[in-house]
Parts: structure tokens; sequence; C-alpha cells
């Protein structure tokens, strides 16, 4: 949709053609894992404004329902169900499909679309039994939906700590304790074994031969980059579409979001982020590149994300490299900032409930801030606080 609406914002006034695997139009998906689990939730998902009238307003030939299934980028082809979809230049904005468990029990489900949250806030309503496989983000906010309705909840996670890949084992071990506060179980260091029910599923098996009963398992093991269509394309498709540092794939594909891996200027690697916000801001800028041309410029962005445990807020900025370092407040409270490191670069920071704080260590970074300059910055902030 972004870059949908950048292309006519741009002034481009030719052919434009939107194809999309969801019958929905285009809806917020941070809100399915946060508001829409909340037992006075919505009702409806979280359209974006103007997604409802995105054909007419934008003039775009709007194909949804149907995924693409392949694409010649010599011919320039693009396949959708039995069609042929001819195209100049493609942005691919496919982001990432959820790894599942093999099941076919009724009763599990990733959460991912707006058809897997109604069915986890149907389970939330109706009192079930929920086991969360995988202590990531997605599956903690909603332990911490079920927790805000009074709901009984076990969290399994393979990993003997949380969180590691996404913040790093220490502050995963921190932001566990959360769980804990807040009365959710948290098995750690233990796989699924299998799952059993009468066609809908009644229980989980645990590894280590544990039986957790269960109405209700919401899987939550991460998600790989939807590029299997991709296959056979000439396009480098390891972990993601490859791109430079203008989202520029080759082929006249340009790539944004979940699915984008593309060279970052502002740390000097390839990176690919599943953040909302980049994924907003590539799709925008990925369009207006694509229409630039010999102007293109390059995706500058300090990676940003946010999610919502038991009424906390809990931020990332940057990248969490290393082991981070407390300098505001204490890991055992419910309010704490912490640094990250590369040798004497400033490249991360994650904060607790310190809402104020995190935006100015993210433009810090922005700047190639040291490390010196990042607990400078952390003792004036600390400073403000006791003044205040």
């Amino acid at each position: 949709m972004k870059a949908a609406q950048a292309a006519r914002a741009a002034g481009y006034a030719g052919r434009l053609t939107l194809i999309g695997d969801e019958k929905l139009a285009p809806y917020d998906r941070p809100p399915l894992s946060k508001e829409f689990l909340a037992e006075a939730g919505p009702a409806q998902p979280p359209h974006f404004e103007g997604a409802l009238s995105l054909a007419a307003d934008l003039d775009l030939e709007l194909l949804l329902g149907e995924p693409a299934t392949g694409v010649d980028t010599t011919a320039q082809r693009v396949t959708v169900g039995d069609r042929e979809i001819a195209y100049d230049a493609m942005v691919v904005t496919t982001g990432a499909v959820p790894r599942r468990l093999p099941t076919a029990l009724a009763g599990v489900t990733t959460l991912r679309t707006a058809a897997d949250a109604e069915q986890v806030a149907d389970g939330l309503r109706r009192g079930a039994r929920i086991v969360v496989v995988g202590g990531g983000f997605i599956g903690s906010e909603v332990a911490s939906a079920a927790r805000g309705q009074g709901l009984p909840v076990t969290i399994v996670e393979a990993a003997p700590v949380p969180l590691v890949r996404a913040v790093g084992a220490v502050a995963g071990e921190w932001l566990s304790e959360l769980h804990r506060r807040h009365g959710t179980e948290l098995i750690r260091g233990v796989g699924v074994e299998s799952l059993s029910g009468d066609g809908h599923v009644r229980a989980v098996h645990l590894a280590d031969g544990r039986v957790l009963p269960a109405d209700l398992v919401v899987v939550g093991i991460g998600a790989d980059p939807a590029t299997s269509w991709l296959r056979g394309s000439g396009l480098d498709v390891s972990d993601g579409v490859a791109c430079d540092a203008t989202l520029y794939a080759g082929h006249n594909v340009w790539a944004a979001g979940d699915v984008a891996r593309w060279w970052s200027e502002d740390f000097d690697r390839s990176l690919r982020i599943e953040h909302w916000t980049s994924a907003a801001e590539q799709g925008a800028l990925a369009m207006r590149n694509l229409l630039a041309g010999q102007e293109a410029v390059a995706y500058r962005h300090i990676p940003y994300f946010w999610s919502d445990w038991y009424g906390s807020r809990i931020q990332l900025v940057g990248l969490p490299s290393g082991r981070p370092e407390i300098v505001t407040g204490l890991p055992d409270s419910d309010k704490f900032v912490a640094l990250f490191r590369e040798g004497d670069r400033l490249v991360g920071a994650l904060a607790l409930n310190r809402r104020s704080d995190i935006m100015k260590y993210r433009a810090l970074i922005a700047r190639g801030g040291s490390w010196e300059d990042g607990l400078a910055l952390a003792e004036k902030r600390n400073q403000r606080a006791v003044a205040l």
C-alpha cells in the first residue's frame, strides 16, 4: 500500500497493479497481537486509512485473494493463478511466512493474519486453555493478552533463554522476568514432541515427557522470508531478496519489508529487519527509487521495534550486538535502559518503560555516536529524571 501511494504521490500516472494473497484490503499487523486480543478489542481488522477505497483513490488494479506463484524476470511477467501479468518494474513486498508445527488438528494457529488473530481472540473469549509455543515477542504478547483476561497460560520455549536472536541472552533473561511477575508459566529448554486431540487439539506433549492440556495452541517460532515463488527468477533469494542500499535487487525488481535484505550504509552490513517501521519506509522508498532512475538514494534507517507486555512497553533501536550494559534503572525493575556496543561505537539501545529516552538514543546511533557519547547521554537523561 505504501509503495502504491508513493507511486501516485511521485506523479506516476501509468498502470499500477497490486497483487496480494489475502482477500482483505491492506490492514495493520502489529495491533493483531496487541489491542485486537484485548477483552474490549476492536471487532474488525485494523485497516489502514484509505485502504477500503484504495483501488478508486489510486486508480489501482487490485488483485486480492490469490498469490503470485512465479515470475519470469526476462519476459517480465508475474504468474497469478492461471494468469500472466506483464510489468515494466516490480516491487516485491511479500513479507514472511510463519513457521508451523506439523499437525492437522484444529485449534492450532500462528499469529500473522487477521484470520489468525480472530481465532486467537475467540479462544481468549471462550476461556480456552492456552499454550504458546515460542517465547518471542509475538508469543509473549499473546500470553500478556491471556493474563490480562485472567486466563492461565504457558509458554514453551525450546531455547534455554527466550529472545536470544532478538535481544541477546542477557537481555532475554531480563525480559523473561516479566512473565514470572505476571503469573505466566515459562518452560524453557524443552521442545514440543507432538500434539494430540480428537480432531481439535487437547494436549501438547513435550520432549521431556510432560503433557500440557490445551484447547488453543499459538505457534510463534519465527518466520521465513516469502521467496519460494521467486525461485528460478535469477534474483538472489538467500535469506530474503538481496538488494543494494537503494533496495534494488536487479532485473528491474526492487524489494521492501520483511522479505528484503538490503545493504545498510549505517551499519556497513546486509540486514533483513522484520519491523513495521522498516516495511512502511521501505515500501515508499523502493517505489520512489524505482521511478527515480539514476537519482535513487540509499535507504538510511536505524531499526526500531516495540512490543507491549503486561502493560509495559519494550522498545529496541539499532542492533542488539554483544552484551548489553544497563545505564538507567535496574534489570529486575519496571524501568531500565540498556545500551549495546561494537568496539567504541554505540549500535543499539533497549528500553523498558522509558519511552521518552529511546528516540534520543536512536538519533545518536544515526549520527554514528560513540560508546562514550551513549554514556554521556544516559547521564544527562538520568540527571533530568532526578530533577523532575
